[in-house]
Parts: C-alpha cells; structure tokens; sequence
C-alpha cells in the first residue's frame, strides 16, 4: 500500500471514529493514494491516526459495504481490483445510468440548478486552460452532481454515486490526462445545451457518448490497464 501521511482524527458534527476512518481511507482510495490490490493494515493504520482498532474495523466494514475492499478472512482487507471486462462491464451501465439522469434533468432541472451547472461550466472551462488535474477532477463532479441531484430521483443519485465511487480509480485513467481537458468541455457544452433546450433524447444521447469508452479513449485505457 502506497505510504500515507500520519493524519490526526478530525471529527466534524455528529460523527464517530469509524466515520472518520472510512472518510479518510475512502478519500484515499479514490483519489489512487491507495490502489486497487493494496492490502489495509488494521494495526498500522489505527497507529497512524492514533486509535484503537475497533473504529479502524468499523471502517472497514462500511468500505467493504459500499464495494471498495474486499474483506478476506485471510488475507484482510483489499482494496477491490476488478478484471477488465468487468470495468469495461461498469462503464457501459454508467453510461446509461449517467445519460438517465441528463434525460431527467431535462425535464426537471430548476432556473437556479440550471444557473449553477453554468457557473460550474465556466469553473470547469477556466481550469481546463491549466494543469492542475485534481482540480479539474473535482469540478468535472461537480458538474455531474448538480445534473444527479436535477434529475430529482433520489434512488437514481444514489445508485449512479455508489458505482462512481467502485470506479474512481479507473475512471482517473481517463479522466486525469490533460489531453482529455478541452474534450470534456466540450462535450460538457453539448449536454448543456441539450438540457436547457428540454431535449430529453439528445441530453440522454450526448450524456450516454459522453461517459462511454470509445475509440482512442478505449484503447488507451485498455492499454495501461493493470
């Protein structure tokens, strides 16, 4: 497991240790500081916050719900790592999943909603013109979070936020590549457009484009799969 920083507990209003631990190791995880196939030492990371393992076991209990480890009785606790065909597999259903909610979207997005999905836009086009990929990560979620919780389908922005989080590491494949910077605000426009106008097709189509692995796309993440 790739070395993390020691990290004091920082419990924010109503959570509990484990809730904190979970954050923390989920945050890390999707964000590759630990990778798929990475084994989750109980001791050595109740050591580096400072606490016991009861809370550490917690923890891994609430990953291992939300698909993230794998909880072997003999080997501990991995981080899940998926063979290809099964990722290739979860990026066809989020596709549709995520082409669901721009179809919705279109239908029930608020002025205000839609005011911010432009806002985010112009944060997103700004960052493009940089290289700090982590940012432009952050803002491209958030871009795809105000049109979930348009869609105002609850059920639908749960499921769509589980399977994003079981993906993450392999969704930064093809999204932390600068190349791909000026494509995504691009394609980001034409689902813009296509949910202002009301277009329920289109918005599902170009979400649906958009969030598939096509063509160079595809090959690439292909071949630096590991």
């Amino acid at each position: 497991m790739a070395a993390l920083a020691q990290s004091a507990v920082l419990k924010q209003s109503g959570e509990t240790l484990a809730d904190v631990l979970h954050r923390e190791l989920e945050q890390a995880i999707l964000k590759g500081d630990i990778k798929p196939g990475d084994r989750l030492d109980e001791h050595e990371i109740a050591q580096r916050y400072g606490v016991s393992r009861t809370p550490v076991r917690e923890a891994f209990r609430l990953l291992g719900a939300n698909d993230l480890v794998d909880l072997r009785s003999r080997q501990g606790v991995v981080v899940r790592k998926v063979g290809i065909n099964t990722v290739l597999e979860m990026f066809q259903v989020m596709a549709e999943l995520e082409g669901l909610c721009a179809r919705l979207a279109s239908r029930r997005m608020t002025p205000a909603q839609e005011a911010e999905m432009r806002r985010i836009h112009e944060r997103l086009t700004e960052s493009a013109t940089g290289s700090d990929v982590d940012e432009f990560h952050q803002v491209n979620i958030d871009f795809h979070a105000i049109i979930h919780d348009s869609a105002r389908n609850a059920f639908l922005a749960q499921e769509v936020g589980r399977l994003r989080a079981r993906m993450a590491p392999y969704l930064r494949r093809v999204t932390y590549k600068p190349h791909r910077f000026q494509t995504t605000v691009a394609e980001h426009e034409t689902i813009i457009v296509a949910i202002c106008a009301h277009d329920a097709e289109k918005a599902h189509a170009t979400m649906r484009l958009h969030v598939s692995l096509l063509g160079d796309d595809l090959a690439d993440f292909i071949a630096a799969y590991e």
